[in-house]
Parts: structure tokens; sequence; C-alpha cells
């Protein structure tokens, strides 16, 4: 169970969010401090699983080929043959399009070498190449397990944003998954939490409540 002030963090920034007309995203903001984001090594780049998911429809993409290609059609959003792989490299305009609706892309191995080459320059920017997996794998739990997944990126700046679920789910499941969040990112950090300046909570269009 999540701290109680986390809880009620999330419950005030829900509140008093104006309403919409459309179902809202919660997120984190992390304001970092006393670290040198110039050096990479000392950037966050995570992908972390919610206990409750993102209350929301993340999807996959499979580059795939005759065993997996057949395991992964049911379970992936979109599955991509080796012929698919080289259109997109000629529709430049549709493989940006589906890298945007696309949340997360999975590649059989043998595959990541033509992935790279031809669509790396799309992916790569967006921080959505390929995470490799061997032929015989069943497709299924690593796509359930995106499914529940947020990439959590600072690059060089010291404020960034994370997704931790929709305004819908309750403020109890939100905060545990804020808190999840949390630990990993004060994980990577050479001091902790001692490097963390403040941290804020908020809807799409709603106001910032500060946690801490």
């Amino acid at each position: 169970m999540a701290d109680r002030k986390t809880i009620e963090t999330v419950k005030k920034a829900i509140e008093d969010a104006p309403p919409r007309k459309f179902r809202e995203s919660v997120e984190l903001a992390i304001n970092l401090k006393d670290v040198d984001l110039k050096n990479p090594k000392n950037r966050i780049d995570e992908e972390i699983q919610l206990p409750h998911g993102r209350g929301k429809d993340i999807k996959v993409a499979i580059f795939a080929n005759k065993e997996l290609a057949f395991k992964a059609k049911d379970v992936a959003d979109y599955v991509f043959s080796p012929e698919d792989i080289d259109d997109l490299a000629d529709n430049k305009r549709k493989a940006k399009k589906l890298a945007n609706e696309i949340d997360f892309f999975v590649s059989e191995a043998r595959l990541m070498p033509v992935v790279g080459k031809k669509l790396g320059v799309i992916l790569g920017p967006r921080g959505k190449m390929p995470k490799p997996v061997p032929p015989s794998i069943d497709p299924k739990g690593i796509v359930e397990s995106l499914r529940r997944t947020v990439k959590v990126r600072s690059k060089d700046k010291r404020t960034f944003h994370a997704h931790i679920g929709t305004a819908d789910m309750p403020p109890e499941q939100l905060a545990d998954n804020l808190e999840t969040v949390l630990k990993r990112v004060e994980s990577k950090l050479e001091r902790g939490k001692m490097n963390i300046g403040s941290v804020y909570v908020k809807t799409t269009m709603g106001p910032a409540k500060r946690l801490w």
C-alpha cells in the first residue's frame, strides 16, 4: 500500500482538475538537483513495469518471421515481416506515423541488424528501438509485460515526466504506480532521494500538486 500522503496528493490532483471531455492521463513530474546531466551516464533512461498498469491501451509491435510471427499474430497489435521492414524503409512518412502510434517494438534477434539499418534513424531518436528476443520465445508474456510498462527518460533535462495511469483509476493504484517509478529513479541516482529537488503530480490539463 502506498504512503497516505502520496494517495492524498494524487486525490487532490484529480479532484482539482477541471472536467474534460476526454480521459486524462496522470503524470509524475520529477525535478533533479545536483546532477550533471551533460554526462550521459547520469541520465535516467528506464523502462518500469507499473503494478496496476497504465489505464489505457498500449500498442506493441513485433518484427518477426515464420514461427515467431505466427505466434505473435494473436497477441501483438502489429506484426511486421522482413518484407514489411523494406516497405517501411521506403515509405518514411508511414514509418514515422507508426513509430509515433506504437508504444513499444520487439524484434526477433536475427532481424535486429536489418531493423537498425533501415529503421533505426526513425525509431532511435524516439527511444523506440526494439527489444531483441529469440525466435522460440512465447511472445504473450513479453507483450503483456510491455502493456504495463512506462518509459522514463530525463535526457539532459533536470525536469522530466512519467505517466503513471489515467484519472479514472483508483487513487490508491495511481499512488502505488507513482511510488514504483520514484523508487526506480532514486535507485539510479548517485545520492538517491537527495538528488531529487521536488516531485509533483498532475493530470494532463490540471494543476500540479507538490508531493515533496
